[in-house]
C-alpha cells in the first residue's frame, strides 16, 4: 500500500492526494502520513513484528483459551471475545491472524500425551481394524462393503478381509484366519480397539473379553491387547490402513459380482498395497517382511473350535415362537430349541439347523426366495388334530362309544373355536364323576346345545340327588322365560292414517 501511495504520487508529479485518496479507497490523512514518512522510517517499522497490535491486551485471555482448548478455531475465539468484551474494533481477518500467530508461537496443551514409538521387533505384533465403505457398485447395484485390515507392525505387510453383511464374532474369526494363512503365521500380540467382538466390557482397565474370540486367540496362540476407550491413535498403523483400503483400493471402482471384489482386492495387495516404498520405513513391504519377519511368525494351523463353527455355519437364536432368521425370512425349530441358539448354513438350495453341542441336524429347510416369509414344519409344534382326536377317544371310552360321538358333536356346534378346551373339560369332568348314569348322559346328549359347564351343572345335580337318595334329576339349568314377541310394538310411533290440523285459537 506505502509503495502504492509514493509511486501514484511520483514527488509531486502524479495524483494529488485527493486523487490518491478516491484511487486507493482509504483516507486522504493516510494518504498524507505515508507520503510525510521517510522510507526509511517505514522500512524498520514494518519489520519490527513487536509493535503493538490491537488484540495485544487480550493477548493474555486468548493464550488461555487456547491453552485450555487446542483445537478451538479463530471464528469461536472472536464470539467468545464478543461475548465478553462486546464489540470490538477488529476485524475476523485480523482475529483469525492473530490466532494463528499465537498457535505457531505458543505451546499450547493438546488432549494426551505423545511419544517417539519406536517399530516393534519383527513377528511380535498386528494391528486389526475393521472398516466399512458405502455406495460400492457392485453389478449396478449401490452396496455397502464391510472389511478388517490386517497390518503388521514391523514390516508393514497388509491383509484385507472382506464381506458383504455386518461382521459378527464368527465372521471376524474367519478373517483372522485367512488373515494368518496369508501371512503364513502369526505374531505374538494382536492390537484391537474395544469392538464388542474382542471386548465385552471395561473398567479401570480390566477387560472382560468375548469368549468366543478368547477361544480363538488361545488356540491360535496369539495375546489379545485392547486400546483404551476413544483413543485409536494408539494403533494408528492400521488406522491409516483403513482410509488407504477406502480411498485407494475400493473407492472409484465398479464390480461386477463379489467374487470380482474379492479378487479386485487381492491383486490390489499384491501389486499395490504391499508393493509400493512405504512412506515410513522406506522399504516395500512385502520385501522387509520375506526378509527380516517371516522367519519370527509362529506356525499357524487353523484351530479345531474354527473347523467346528464352519461345520455348523452361523449362529441364530431362536425366538419364544421357534423361529429363526436367516435372509430376511423365519424358519422354524422344533420346540425343545426355542429361546435356543442353534447352528444355520446353506447346502444345495437348503437350509440346515443343527444342535451346537453335538452338531446334530435337527430341522431341514427348502430355502425361500423371497422375503419377510415363515417356513414352518408343523412337526415342529404341537399337532392340535392329534391331540383333538385323543381327546374324543378319551371320551368315548368313559361313555358309550355311540353316545360319546354324539357328546363330542354337540360340544364342537355350540362352541366350535374352543372345542379343544371344552373336550378337555368334560373328560375330567367324567373321570371325576365316574362311574356315569347312562340315563344322565341320554338325556345330556338330547339338549339343543352343550357346554362343559351345562355338564358339570347335571352332574352336581346328580350327586346331590344320589346323597338325599332321589334318582331323577330335574333340568339343573334356569328354566328360561318363553321369548317375548315385539311386533305388537311395530305400529308405535307411526300415523294412523287421521290428520289432525290445531288452527290458532
Amino acid at each position: 500500500m506505502i509503495h502504492k501511495i509514493k509511486g501514484l504520487h511520483d514527488d509531486g508529479c502524479g495524483l494529488s492526494i485527493r486523487a490518491i485518496s478516491q484511487e486507493l479507497g482509504i483516507s486522504r490523512n493516510t494518504v498524507r502520513k505515508y507520503l510525510r514518512a521517510d522510507e526509511v522510517a517505514i522500512a524498520t517499522a514494518q519489520l519490527d513484528r513487536s509493535r503493538e497490535k490491537r488484540l495485544d491486551e487480550h493477548r493474555d485471555y486468548i493464550v488461555h483459551l487456547l491453552g485450555a482448548f487446542p483445537k478451538l478455531s479463530a471464528v469461536k475465539v472472536a464470539r467468545k471475545l464478543r461475548e465478553k468484551l462486546g464489540e470490538l474494533e477488529v476485524s475476523d481477518r485480523s482475529i483469525r491472524r492473530y490466532v494463528q500467530m499465537l498457535k505457531r508461537t505458543h505451546a499450547v496443551g493438546q488432549r494426551r500425551y505423545y511419544e517417539p514409538v519406536i517399530d516393534h521387533l519383527p513377528g511380535v505384533q498386528c494391528q486389526i481394524d475393521p472398516g466399512e465403505l458405502r455406495g460400492v457398485l457392485i453389478g449396478g447395484e449401490a452396496r455397502t462393503v464391510y472389511f478388517v485390515a490386517f497390518v503388521l507392525s514391523f514390516s508393514r505387510l497388509m491383509y484385507v478381509g472382506v464381506s458383504f453383511t455386518p461382521i459378527d464374532t464368527a465372521g471376524f474369526i474367519q478373517l483372522h484366519d485367512e488373515a494368518f494363512r496369508y501371512f503364513g503365521g502369526v505374531p505374538e500380540e494382536c492390537v484391537y480397539d474395544q469392538t464388542k467382538m474382542v471386548v465385552i466390557q471395561e473398567r479401570f482397565r480390566e477387560l472382560t473379553v468375548n469368549q468366543r474370540f478368547h477361544e480363538y486367540a488361545t488356540a491360535a496362540g496369539f495375546r489379545v491387547h485392547a486400546c483404551e476407550g476413544y483413543d485409536p491413535e494408539s494403533k494408528g498403523k492400521v488406522e491409516a490402513a483403513v482410509k488407504y483400503v477406502k480411498q485407494d483400493c475400493l473407492y472409484g471402482e465398479t464390480f461386477i459380482d463379489h467374487q470380482g471384489l474379492r479378487g479386485h482386492v487381492l491383486d490390489w495387495l499384491e501389486t499395490v498395497a504391499n508393493a509400493r516404498v512405504h512412506g515410513t520405513t522406506h522399504e516395500v513391504p512385502r520385501a522387509r517382511f520375506e526378509a527380516q519377519e517371516r522367519e519370527h511368525l509362529r506356525p499357524y494351523l487353523t484351530p479345531a473350535c474354527l473347523d467346528r463353527e464352519a461345520q455348523a455355519g452361523a449362529q441364530r437364536r431362536a425366538d419364544k415362537t421357534g423361529l429363526v432368521s436367516w435372509r430376511s425370512n423365519k424358519y422354524s425349530v422344533p420346540m425343545p430349541y426355542q429361546c435356543a441358539a442353534v447352528g444355520v448354513r446353506e447346502a444345495a438350495g437348503e437350509l440346515l439347523i443343527s444342535d451346537l453341542e453335538s452338531g446334530e441336524r435337527i430341522a431341514v429347510h427348502a430355502l425361500c426366495t423371497e422375503k419377510g416369509r415363515i417356513i414352518k414344519n408343523n412337526n415342529h409344534y404341537r399337532d392340535h388334530a392329534q391331540r383333538i382326536t385323543e381327546l374324543e377317544a378319551a371320551i368315548e371310552a368313559q361313555l358309550d362309544e355311540d353316545v360319546g360321538r354324539q357328546l363330542c358333536r354337540l360340544l364342537k356346534r355350540t362352541s366350535p373355536r374352543i372345542y379343544k378346551d371344552q373336550l378337555r373339560a368334560v373328560r375330567n369332568l367324567l373321570r371325576e364323576h365316574a362311574p356315569l348314569d347312562p340315563a344322565l348322559t341320554a338325556q345330556l346328549v338330547e339338549r339343543p346345545q352343550l357346554t362343559a359347564t351345562t355338564v358339570q351343572r347335571y352332574l352336581e345335580a346328580h350327586r346331590r340327588a344320589q346323597a338325599r337318595g332321589r334318582d331323577d334329576v330335574a333340568d339343573p339349568a334356569p328354566a328360561r322365560a318363553p321369548a317375548l314377541s315385539l311386533h305388537q310394538y311395530a305400529a308405535v310411533g307411526r300415523s294412523s292414517g287421521q290428520e289432525l290440523t290445531h288452527e290458532p285459537a
